[in-house]
Formats: structure tokens, sequence, C-alpha cells
């Protein structure tokens, strides 16, 4: 009998709407409901009732490597400054060993609300990383 494993994280895949360059870090793939508090006057029961209220969701930090000649996440971020924010639907897929998508997190009308340039260091030796903090809409989980 062939034994289980739960998939691993390093496998996964953004299509962002910008050139296909592959991420080196997502987070903040969080959704977070909170709770109403309810009690009605004439109640028997001495506690209130828990309701789920409005979902909350966390802003997407993505991470990758700095290409020569690559702005696409200033760009992005331009488009904001500029009062005509451009809006995208985000698809982040966690892959399986053949490329498969096990899960899918479908995000919605995502915009850049944070760019940040790599850090540079004269004694480094590290691939300058450059990070985008989108907000969004809406954050939906999906299995194929």
């Amino acid at each position: 009998m062939a034994v289980a494993y739960p998939v691993s994280v390093f496998h996964f895949q953004v299509e962002w709407g910008g050139t296909r360059i592959g991420f080196t870090e997502v987070s903040g793939l969080t959704v977070e409901l909170q709770s109403i508090d309810y009690r009605e006057g004439s109640s028997l029961e001495y506690h209130v009732s828990k309701m789920p209220g409005i979902p909350q969701y966390s802003n997407i930090t993505l991470k990758r490597g700095v290409f020569r000649a690559d702005n696409e996440f200033f760009q992005w971020l331009n488009t904001v400054r500029k009062n005509n924010i451009e809006r995208r639907d985000l698809t982040i897929s966690l892959l399986n060993e053949e490329h498969e998508p096990v899960m899918v997190w479908k995000v919605k009308e995502a915009w850049p609300c944070k760019v940040e340039g790599p850090s540079l260091n004269s004694t480094g030796n590290e691939v300058a990383i450059e990070t985008i903090e989108l907000c969004h809409e809406g954050l939906s989980i999906e299995t194929p």
C-alpha cells in the first residue's frame, strides 16, 4: 500500500497578468471571518450567539528575482498613481510532481499597494529579490 504524503510548498505557479516569470515566494493567502455577537432580549439562554460577519482578506505578498530591463511591478504600481487603477485577477496554483494543480487560489480585483526593491549589500552573495504587496477584494480556494 502506498503511503500518502502532504504536498510540498516549493512547487507553485502564479498567473498575475504580467510576464511569465517564476516567483520565489507567495504569502498572505488568508481569509478571516469576523464574528458578530447577537443575543435576543427575551432569550432563555444567558449567552450570546455567534454569527459569521464580513470576511477580511490579508494582503498578498509576491517575491521574485530582479531581471535586467524588467520594471513590471513598478509599471503596475504607476497605474494606481494616475488614479486609473489596473485591477487584475490572479491565479496561484500549488502543483504536484506532474506539474498539475492540487490547490488553486483565485484572487479577485487585485492591485499593487506596495512595491519594494531589493536590499543592496556590497558584501552579499544573494540574488536581488523584489517584492510586491497586493490588496484585493476576494480569495477563493479550489481543488481540481
